[in-house]
């Protein structure tokens, strides 16, 4: 009965929100797009706007490419040849694919160098390789955390600790799953990493793309300095969190007496824009890609405009063993990390980052 209750309790969620300006020294913004590793999903959304700029258009089409990879042994990311390639040159990034962090082993490649395997008891038995217990397993230990930095290993090829775990990924304990991977660089080619996994099935992707302009749209009115609202003045951070989701959905947010789908409506006070523009990216999304919609959107208001703000929204993989940085992170009932940034036209800016029940605060 105890385990029942718990299933029907709804999950702990953690949001925080704070406000700051581009311009400030200390803002934040940049460092925790860069952080935020593992991105497939990204929507903006800019009210009282029918048609994207030629800039913002050529940048939501340079998000990609990223590859798809059947099958790869998990030691060919451990090779003196990957890690010169590219690890060293660039951001190298690389996710485990149709993998639950809370059931399968998964693994990711962080562009500092690190290479995160979340393993289950046997297999991080069977391995041999030094790690911890997941924080979020509970009184009887399942999952284990095994972190390898591949940039220290580098330097000593011939070292001990090296051909252990080429012994552990090769003889011991062979692994292959499906990865996701994708590589910011200067300078190279496009094709290195189809060339490189040759042998391998490899496919290149770009991401999905997504647009449409909604019409006669109630948005929320916000005022910068107001980060949790004022009655019949200004909306919340938090209400308009909940209402960024309705529309990302494409849910109906009229609250009508005959919808039974939805009873959640725009929060007051509201106004009506004409029109808005929504743009959706789908994919394998290097957060270098990110920070530089970022900064365009944030050029949006260089010349005035109607829209009082913009807003850019980012979600991580559900099944990542990170969030931000290196914190682990779990499942639980949703997986959920994302963040959200609102844009004003005085260059403040809203910051709202927001995990689920087994995460760490964000940073």
């Amino acid at each position: 009965m105890a385990t029942l209750r718990r299933l029907r309790e709804a999950p702990r969620h953690l949001l925080v929100c704070e406000k700051s300006n581009f311009s400030h020294d200390k803002s934040r913004h940049r460092h925790l797009v860069e952080t935020h590793y593992h991105n497939y999903r990204v929507s903006f959304l800019i009210p009282e706007c029918g048609m994207l700029s030629k800039e913002l258009k050529n940048l939501v089409a340079d998000t990609g490419p990223y590859y798809f990879v059947k099958n790869l042994p998990l030691h060919e990311l451990i090779t003196h040849e990957f890690i010169h390639t590219f690890v060293k040159k660039g951001s190298c990034y690389a996710l485990t694919y149709n993998t639950n962090i809370d059931e399968d082993n998964t693994v990711a490649l962080l562009p500092n160098g690190k290479l995160i395997l979340s393993l289950d008891k046997d297999t991080y038995e069977e391995t041999g390789l030094q790690g911890h217990p997941s924080q979020y397993s509970g009184r009887k230990i399942m999952k284990f955390i095994v972190s390898i930095d591949l940039m220290d290993l580098s330097f000593n090829l011939n070292s001990k600790k090296y051909e252990r775990i080429c012994w552990s990924f090769k003889e011991k304990k062979p692994m292959k799953f499906d990865f996701l991977l994708a590589w910011h660089h200067t300078g190279a080619e496009e094709s290195a990493m189809l060339s490189f996994f040759s042998k391998y099935q490899i496919q290149e992707h770009q991401p999905k793309v997504s647009m449409s302009t909604l019409s006669d749209l109630q948005c929320p009115v916000l005022q910068s300095c107001e980060l949790r609202g004022e009655p019949e003045t200004s909306c919340s951070a938090l209400e308009l969190l909940d209402w960024f989701g309705g529309v990302f959905c494409n849910a109906v947010l009229n609250n009508e007496p005959d919808n039974f789908i939805s009873n959640f409506c725009c929060p007051q006070p509201s106004t009506v824009v004409a029109q808005a523009h929504l743009c959706t990216i789908t994919g394998f999304i290097l957060p270098e890609k990110i920070s530089v919609l970022l900064e365009q959107l944030c050029h949006y208001f260089d010349e005035p405009k109607l829209a009082p703000w913009v807003t850019l929204s980012v979600q991580g993989f559900a099944d990542s063993p990170v969030s931000w940085r290196e914190n682990e992170h779990g499942f639980w009932k949703g997986g959920e990390h994302l963040y959200n940034f609102v844009i004003f036209n005085n260059q403040d800016y809203w910051l709202q980052m927001a995990v689920g029940a087994n995460d760490n605060c964000p940073p």
